[in-house]
Formats: structure tokens, sequence, C-alpha cells
């Protein structure tokens, strides 16, 4: 490739947004926004371990970077521990680390975020990161931004490197914690559909449906921007289809692009302060219960949608999202086979015929998780901030109530 191949614009329609870049390496994007764009000479590398150790692509990045790499931490437990993010932020410290890179998914962008963050706010222990701002966007009080940026190169759909928020487990009560202003996300987000064929097609599929949800979900909210509604329909008109493309044929990169293109639209709602709903909200919560991170969107968005079209929450809001994938000629041809009507079909009918045709589980069942877990759910669930933007207001018992439809 040559470089007049490779860009680099901004993600999102907002002031002050993250850039994306593609058409080169990640390799050869790293070293050029490292050396030129930065000029930083302390990296940090959050790797995941898969890469790490089944695919040349954390060697090709030491090669490419050199000695300006001062340490790596090879994998996160999913959903992101306090305790492993307190060892990455006392590590950083100690080489005096004026830089991160991710390669990999979302935990690790999520961790990265946190580092930065913590740092900032010279947070000495593990127990001390719960007293940054969380939870509430207004709460800032005297908190400090990150200490510096950083870099993702992420290899699956879930979409936190376009996201403000770190999301982080407390390792006592497994409680997922939501990280706000002033914590802030990469500033650039490396594209490298290669590499993210690196990625098991099961986890490419499960996270492409939470960037569905992040989209879906918000656009069937109660809130309206114009510019909000426009990437969220563009989003949904790549990933779906090319979420579909990528399970019918896992090696083909165009259809990883398209994803990846799809995410970037999908995550626009967030950085206009429009929260989602409790997909999101208790997925956040069934995540440390030992279910994958986009597996949560899969079992809990059709649900949701048809809770709150019960309570008649959002019913003309979800029926322009409904209309948007009718829309997709690959999703109208699936729910014709499947018998689904444009009359009669809800959007939770509809996302039901995707997320089975992209193969994925679509019970708690499937999982492990009985009525046993919901009173720790539903009450973990209602401090969530996105279980409180809901568009149908939700207590424990509609929270177990959600859950009870998807046993």
């Amino acid at each position: 490739m040559s470089a007049s191949q490779a860009i680099t614009r901004p993600a999102l329609p907002i002031p002050d947004s993250p850039l994306i870049s593609y058409g080169l390496p990640f390799t050869e994007l790293c070293r050029k926004h490292v050396e030129e764009t930065y000029n930083v000479s302390r990296v940090y590398v959050l790797v995941s371990r898969t890469l790490a150790s089944k695919t040349p692509a954390l060697k090709q990045l030491q090669d490419t970077l050199g000695d300006k790499i001062v340490g790596t931490r090879i994998g996160m437990t999913p959903h992101t521990l306090f305790s492993e993010c307190y060892e990455v932020i006392e590590e950083c410290r100690r080489l005096d680390a004026d830089f991160i890179i991710t390669l990999g998914a979302g935990s690790l962008t999520d961790a990265a975020k946190l580092t930065a963050f913590a740092l900032g706010n010279d947070i000495k222990s593990a127990a001390d990161i719960i007293t940054l701002p969380h939870n509430e966007l207004t709460k800032i009080g005297n908190a400090k931004p990150p200490k510096f940026p950083f870099i993702s190169i992420p290899t699956s759909l879930s979409g936190g490197e376009y996201s403000l928020y770190s999301g982080a487990t407390r390792d006592s009560d497994h409680c997922k914690v939501q990280f706000s202003r002033p914590c802030s996300g990469p500033k650039i987000i490396i594209l490298d559909p290669e590499l993210a064929l690196n990625t098991p097609i099961h986890m490419w599929l499960s996270t492409g449906v939470r960037s569905i949800d992040h989209g879906a979900e918000s656009w069937s909210g109660l809130k309206r921007i114009e510019a909000v509604d426009k990437a969220c329909k563009e989003g949904l008109k790549h990933l779906i289809p090319g979420l579909l493309n990528a399970k019918a044929n896992p090696l083909d990169p165009k259809a990883r692009f398209d994803c990846m293109l799809g995410v970037c639209d999908a995550m626009t709602p967030l950085n206009f302060g429009i929260v989602p709903g409790a997909s999101h909200g208790i997925g956040h919560n069934l995540g440390p219960l030992g279910v994958g991170h986009g597996e949560t969107s899969c079992i809990l968005l059709p649900s949701v949608s048809k809770y709150n079209a019960k309570r008649k929450a959002n019913i003309e809001e979800q029926k322009v999202v409904a209309e948007t994938l009718w829309e997709i000629p690959e999703a109208t041809a699936l729910f014709e086979t499947k018998g689904l009507k444009r009359e009669s079909a809800d959007l939770g009918d509809l996302l039901d015929a995707v997320f089975r045709a992209l193969g994925m589980p679509r019970t708690l069942s499937e999982f492990g998780i009985g009525r046993d877990k919901f009173d720790l759910l539903s009450k973990n669930s209602l401090a969530d901030l996105c279980v409180q933007a809901n568009p149908a207001p939700l207590d424990e018992g509609n929270v177990k109530e959600i859950l009870e439809m998807c046993l």
C-alpha cells in the first residue's frame, strides 16, 4: 500500500472528535501517529492474549516501535476488574509511560481509559478507583482529565473506543461501574480489517450485535437529534449486511471493514449525551456473571424492545428503526424467509430473526443463569445509568420481568 491510501478523519460529527485512521497496516499507522502526531517515546501496550500468543501482531508492533515500547500487559479479564486495572496503573506509573496503545478487544480499551484517568487523578489504590466520577455525568467535582492520550486498535465490534465512558467491574460484588466525564476515550482509532480476520467469527458477530444495540436502542429512545438519527441509520445499514456477509464468509475483509464503519456511526449517540436503555444497563451487570460482552445484547435487546413496546413507551420510535431494517436488502430477504410480515412484525421480532441468523445465543439458560440470580441482577442494574434512562421506567420487579422473558 502507498502512503496515499492512508486516511485519517473525524470519527464522529462532534467537536474534538476522535479520529479514525485506516488504509495501511496497523503497524505503519501506529508508527506514524506515535512518531509524528504525538511524538511520544514511552509507550505502554495492552494486548489481548489471543493476539499475543496466536498471531504475530504484538511482535510486528514491537519491531515497528522498537525501544519506544517500555512495557506490555498481555490480557485482561473480560469486563475489566478494578484490581487488574490498578496493576496496570501502578506499572504505567513505575515506567513513567506517556502513551498507551491497546491492541485487541473492548476490555483493553476500558482499562486504558481508566488507567489514564486514574493516573491523571493520582489514584493510589484499587479501592480509591471508585472515587472517580461514575454513573452520573454531572458529578465531576474536582476530577482532572486523563494524564495522557492513547490509541486503540480494536479487533471486535463492541464500540467502546468511540465512547468517553470506561466500564470496570468492582471485584467485591461484581457490580459494573461506568466511569464518566472527564474520563475520555482514545484520540485515534486504527481500523485494520486484515488484523480483524484473526478475531473468531463468533466473537466478531456477538460484539457486532452489541453495536446494533448501541444504534437501535439509542435511536428508539425518546430524545431526537437529527445528526444522531442519521448516524444510527447509517450504522445499521453497514452493520447488519456486514455481519450477515461475515457470517457467510468469515475471511472476507470487506465484510469486516463494513462492520467497522458501522460501529463508528452506531456509537454517535453516546457522544451527544444520549444514553441507551435497559438492554445495555442490565447487560453491564449480566456480563460479570459469565456472559460475553456482545452476547448480553443478543439475549436482552429483543426482550427489552418488546417490554418497552408493551408499555407503549416508544412505539413510534421503534417503528422508525424497524422500517430501516426492512430497507436493508439482506435483512428483507431474511425476514421474508422467516415468514415475518412488514405490517405485523415488531422491532423485537426483527432483531430476534437477525440474531438467530447470526447463530447467536438468545437465552440466559444457555449460560446456566436462572432465577436464583435475578435478585442480584435487578438490584445492581437499577444503579446503572442506562437502566435509569430506559424509555419505560423500571423497578426491580420490572427488571425481573425482562429477565424472565430471556430465560
